[in-house]
């Protein structure tokens, strides 16, 4: 017997379920399954969530594709998505059993999955500088300071607290807090202690919290170490930061593109992702790790500090190319 729920409610519940989940990774869900809801209000012939079947969730994959030009990993991504939604459907009765298995997720090569997007080193230093000289512990400076400087993930600079920051040992404590409001990607395995070796992001961190934090709590009575008058900084704030300062009229002063900054979206609060040179947090957690590389740092090293397993790291993050990689490889070949 099925349960009869409309898509919009079926995703709320399942959304609510998902308790295992990071606040990130429940708003990417809604993001990518909201689509569905409006297939299915919109475009498909079907009148209750029970009657899907897999020819229509390859009607819905064929509508993505074709009205909003996805590539071929977001929209593995999306489906993957949708068939996870679908499955909680089946355990709840809202749909027929057997549907998530008819759902076919296109394959995408290695090759396809790795992403190459990332900056240099040479550019994260001039946004550091700049950040230093103009707008020291600032919010923005202790936000992309750190991401840049530990590869950690935006979940986990979103986690911190007060108390995660050790000035007499110099490490940030990572730790998986889900029923106080702050879930790590990979849980407990997510929880570790990296160190901070740049001296200006030391001096900063504790400049940050003597002059700048503001001394509020967050709704778990927690005192979060990024804050906001309102509280712990929302994690999306930290993408927009990114997008921010890693724009060239911002840390330059100047447009490689030649646009006129006094018009060019990508000056404006909502617009800073819309600057081509700009980049979210993730790309810099690449960044991080391509530069932690070619410096040398042996790749296990590499893999605890940044807490990512070695084959993902190879495929996903390390952006050096074939030849950075020989000549990494010849230091240590010299005489033989």
């Amino acid at each position: 017997m099925t349960t009869e729920l409309t898509p919009e409610s079926a995703l709320e519940q399942y959304l609510q379920s998902r308790h295992d989940a990071t606040t990130s990774t429940v708003e990417n869900h809604r993001y990518r399954l909201n689509y569905f809801v409006q297939w299915f209000d919109e475009e498909s012939d079907l009148d209750k969530l029970s009657s899907l079947n897999g020819m229509h969730c390859e009607q819905f994959k064929n509508w993505r594709m074709e009205n909003f030009d996805l590539n071929i990993v977001t929209l593995q991504y999306h489906i993957q998505t949708l068939r996870v939604f679908i499955r909680w459907c089946e355990s709840v009765g809202a749909v027929q059993e057997g549907i998530p298995e008819r759902i076919i997720v296109p394959t995408v090569s290695d090759s396809e999955k790795a992403r190459d997007v990332h900056i240099s080193h040479e550019r994260a230093m001039q946004i550091i500088d700049y950040l230093c000289r103009y707008e020291w512990a600032s919010t923005a400076h202790i936000v992309f300071h750190v991401l840049y400087h530990t590869g950690m993930r935006r979940s986990s600079l979103h986690s911190l607290d007060v108390e995660d920051w050790h000035p007499d040992e110099q490490y940030l404590a990572v730790r998986h807090r889900p029923t106080q409001g702050t879930a790590l990607k990979l849980k407990g395995e997510g929880e570790r202690n990296v160190s901070v070796t740049d001296s200006r992001l030391v001096q900063a961190l504790d400049d940050w919290f003597d002059t700048q934090r503001p001394d509020v709590k967050d709704e778990h009575g927690r005192d979060p170490l990024l804050a906001s008058k309102h509280g712990r900084l929302h994690y999306k704030t930290i993408s927009k930061i990114s997008y921010k300062v890693t724009r060239p009229c911002y840390f330059a002063g100047s447009c490689p593109h030649n646009r006129d900054m006094d018009e060019c979206e990508g000056t404006s609060y909502k617009g800073y992702s819309k600057c081509p040179d700009s980049v979210s947090s993730h790309p810099l957690r690449r960044s991080a790790i391509t530069h932690h590389l070619d410096s040398d740092v042996p790749k296990a090293i590499v893999s605890e500090r940044m807490n990512v397993s070695e084959k993902v790291l190879d495929q996903h993050y390390d952006a050096r190319d074939k030849e950075q990689k020989r000549q990494n490889r010849s230091k240590y070949l010299d005489g033989i």
